[in-house]
């Protein structure tokens, strides 16, 4: 298993979820696997999200449209 995933699932305190999470190198240096130049992306559509952005995202619309009843979803 590649170094960068090691330091990354270290980081996590649990293994990648296959097909759906990836590392990314920030600075492009795929040899640097210091843990402050890895990020968590997930790879499912749009790829290559930063899963910190997500979250970012599903905050805003759980504030947005939280009080939105289910039936009219």
């Amino acid at each position: 298993m590649p170094e960068h995933r090691l330091v990354m699932e270290g980081i996590l305190g649990r293994r990648l979820i296959p097909r759906i999470e990836n590392e990314h190198h920030k600075n492009g240096v795929r040899d640097d696997n210091r843990p402050e130049n890895l990020e968590l992306r997930s790879s499912v559509q749009p790829k290559g999200q930063r899963v910190s952005d997500l979250l970012a995202f599903a905050r805003e619309i759980t504030e947005q449209y939280g009080d939105v009843p289910d039936a009219a979803l």
